[in-house]
Formats: structure tokens, C-alpha cells, sequence
């Protein structure tokens, strides 16, 4: 990938200051901005204000009576898709790159702030402003590590843009909403990529080096919902490996930092639309929230598939034990008990008769909020009040994790 340096080109990479130091910080690009000040009413993990932005942004905050809202956030309706005609180089069909690409040719945004792979280093992300469709192809695919997106925010208002698209993970979108009302943009389009774990570029690389003896030929790596991982080579046959089987007692303990491990927002539920994977058995997941998502999926028509999300097995048992497992870790990465013997036989049955499809993803949802619990409360008691949403107390409630005097905020 060329990334040419000027706002006249298709992928624009603008140029951006350092960013300041901060104590859970995945660098949103706020720190980065002619205000870094302004992190501190904007980080998702200082004082958050899920519900009081689910409603401004939805009109409306989760309603528990409705199903899976409790888990996944407020939605209008919830998909299983795919493209009809995958996008080549795409990390799944493309749904995310083809919307945006939809968005530049409708006129309905001047540009799209996103990420491509940075020039040296096909695995760090780096924020680009896209102005024509054809500069979509070179976002595609996964990269790994912290990414100051939001600094794209004001070269892009310098530039006289007043339709902005932005996709981005939950933490960078959490703070651009808090932000919206005084960026000056006429309409704002977010599309909304799930995200449970992320840790640095640097750490990443010394995991893929535990996966294979060719780190350098790895083009694609992917954390699939049947329960394997699937590595692609630039030399050489696929290969996937089973969850089990994957070396994490090998990490360091702080491989993913405790932001990741106390995020409560996996599903991105302040974005417009979200795209991801998990509940999508081996397709997309959509989750349309508001009217505006449904006018970005709309520009699809005809191009995608679009199918009811499916659900099986039972996540009790799993969500269960990855408590235990994170509580006996006393704060570092969970621990795998499971004798050598015992795991290609599980890694089997797993994917048959664990939970799957919107189970899996309501799974996800109860280990992360119980995983956020248990690290706030090692490590950061006093912020529970402020990080710890009400709905998040909910979910871990089955599981005997309740909130003990001081750890419950508000909403």
C-alpha cells in the first residue's frame, strides 16, 4: 500500500502531534488535539456516560424487556450478512469497506476517517482521512495496536469537510460522541467495529512469533466464532489453530492492558451501525441502532444477504469458568487448568456443543463485563463507581458478582 502525504489524494494520512501521558489510555488521538484537556470529559475511562449518551444518540437507553438488549446495546434490528460478491482482501465479506465506499459515492460525506496499514509495519494502524471510493481498498483487513484516530478530526474540518464517516473500536468512538456537538460537522455517520482485547503493535508481533516460526509471512490472522484462529501465509497453506490451544500462559500478564480488560462496551453500542463477527456464525454480525444505521445499510440494496442471527448451545458453564479462571489469576491473564491430554478433545467438541451465534456473543458480553469487574477491582477499586455501568452489574449478577458498598455508580 502507497499512502501519499496530501489532502488532495484519495488516503490521506494527516500529520498529528504526540500524544500526552495518561493512566488508562488507549490513545483515541484526544490527548492529540489542539485541546488535550479535553480528554478528561471524554475518555471512556474516567467518567463515562453510557446511558446518558445512548439515549441522545438512539433516543433512547437499553430496555431490558426487549431481547438481547441488556447485552448488545440499543437496536433497531439485528442481522446475520454478508456480501453477495465478497470484497478480495477482505477481512470477511467487506461489509465495512463497501459501506464506506457507498457513503463517498452517494455525496452523503466528504470523507472517511479510518485506518490503513502503516507503510512500515503491515500491522500498525494508521488514521487516514479517505476522500474517493477507490481509497476504501487500502483499509481492509485487520491491524493490531493503539491508533489515534479522533486526531484525524481536525485536519479534517480544516480541510473544509462537513460530512464526515468514521469507523472505528469502542474506546475512540465513546469520546467522538462525547465530542460531537462541538466539532462543527453538519452530519457525522459512525460505523462501529466490536473490540474485547487490543494490546500494541510491538506485543503483537512477539504473539505471532509463539504462533508460527514465519511471523514475517503472516498476511491475515483472524479470531473466528467457531473457536479457532485462522492465519494466513504470503508463502504457504492457511493453518488454524484451535482456542485451546493457543500458548496464553506464554504471554506476559500485562499483554492486554487493564483498559482492555475493564472495557465494558464490546458491541461499539454508540455507534449508528455496528459490523463484527461474532454472532455471525462464519458470516457478519449487524446490529442497525438508530435511523441513521438504517440509512447506511439501505445504501447497500441488493449487494448484501441479510438473514436472522441464529443461536445454540449454552454459555453457564463457559462464562463460569473463565470467572474462576480470571479470579484464581489474581489480576493477570486467565489460567488454563485443562491437562495437555484433555484439550484437542475439548477443542473439538467446542465448536459442536459450546454456545454459538448470538450465544456466543451474549457469552463474550457476560466474560468481559465480569473480566472488567475483577480488574477494576484488583487494581483500580475506587474507579468502579465511575467505569462500572448499571447494566454491566446485571449481567454478572447470575454469577455472584455483585457490587459491594461504594463499587455502584449511576447509570
Amino acid at each position: 500500500m502507497t499512502t501519499i502525504d496530501q489532502a488532495s489524494a484519495p488516503v490521506w494520512a494527516p500529520p498529528y502531534a504526540e500524544a500526552a501521558a495518561r493512566p488508562l489510555c488507549t490513545d483515541c488521538g484526544v490527548s492529540r488535539s489542539a485541546d488535550p484537556r479535553a480528554c478528561s470529559r471524554a475518555c471512556q475511562f474516567i467518567h463515562p456516560d453510557h446511558a446518558g449518551l445512548e439515549a441522545r444518540i438512539h433516543g433512547r437507553t437499553r430496555d431490558p424487556s426487549r431481547p438481547d438488549e441488556l447485552h448488545f446495546g440499543p437496536f433497531r434490528k439485528m442481522w446475520q450478512a454478508a456480501l453477495k460478491k465478497p470484497k478480495p482482501g477482505a477481512q470477511w465479506t467487506g461489509i465495512t469497506t463497501r459501506l464506506a465506499e457507498r457513503l463517498l459515492e452517494s455525496g452523503k460525506v466528504d470523507a472517511v476517517l479510518t485506518m490503513v496499514a502503516d507503510p512500515k509495519d503491515s500491522w500498525r494502524p494508521m488514521p487516514v482521512l479517505v476522500t474517493k471510493p477507490e481509497g476504501m481498498a487500502s483499509c481492509r483487513g485487520m491491524r493490531m495496536g493503539y491508533a489515534p484516530l479522533l486526531a484525524g478530526l481536525e485536519p479534517a474540518r480544516q480541510q473544509g469537510y462537513r460530512r464526515l464517516a468514521v469507523i472505528g473500536v469502542p474506546c475512540q468512538i465513546h469520546p467522538l460522541r462525547v465530542l460531537e456537538p462541538e466539532l462543527g460537522f453538519e452530519r457525522l455517520y459512525v460505523i462501529g467495529i466490536p473490540c474485547s482485547d487490543n494490546t500494541t503493535t510491538e506485543r503483537f508481533h512477539d504473539f505471532l512469533a509463539l504462533l508460527t516460526d514465519r511471523p514475517d509471512r503472516v498476511t491475515y490472522l483472524e479470531f473466528r466464532a467457531d473457536y479457532h484462529v485462522e492465519m494466513r501465509f504470503s508463502d504457504g497453506p492457511n493453518k488454524e489453530i484451535p482456542f485451546l490451544k493457543l500458548p496464553i500462559s506464554r504471554l506476559p500478564s500485562d499483554f492486554f492492558p487493564l483498559t482492555c480488560r475493564t472495557c465494558v462496551d464490546y458491541v461499539n453500542s454508540l455507534a449508528d451501525l455496528t459490523v463484527g463477527y461474532m454472532a455471525g456464525r462464519g458470516e457478519q454480525w449487524l446490529l442497525v441502532r438508530n435511523q441513521t444505521g438504517e440509512e447506511i445499510l439501505s445504501l447497500l440494496g441488493d449487494e448484501v444477504r441479510l438473514t436472522e442471527p441464529t443461536s445454540a448451545g449454552k454459555r453457564n458453564g463457559s462464562v463460569a469458568g473463565f470467572i474462576k479462571n480470571t479470579e484464581r489469576a489474581a489480576g493477570g491473564l486467565p489460567m488454563r487448568g485443562m491437562p495437555d491430554w484433555a484439550r484437542p478433545i475439548v477443542a473439538w467438541l467446542m465448536p459442536k456443543v459450546g454456545p454459538r451465534g448470538l450465544e456466543l456473543a451474549r457469552a463474550r458480553l457476560e466474560m468481559k463485563a465480569a473480566e472488567s469487574v475483577i480488574h477494576l477491582r484488583l487494581q483500580q477499586p475506587k474507579r468502579m463507581a465511575a467505569m462500572i455501568p448499571a447494566h454491566v452489574w446485571t449481567l454478572v449478577e447470575p454469577y455472584g458478582l455483585t457490587p459491594a458498598e461504594g463499587e455502584r455508580g449511576g447509570a
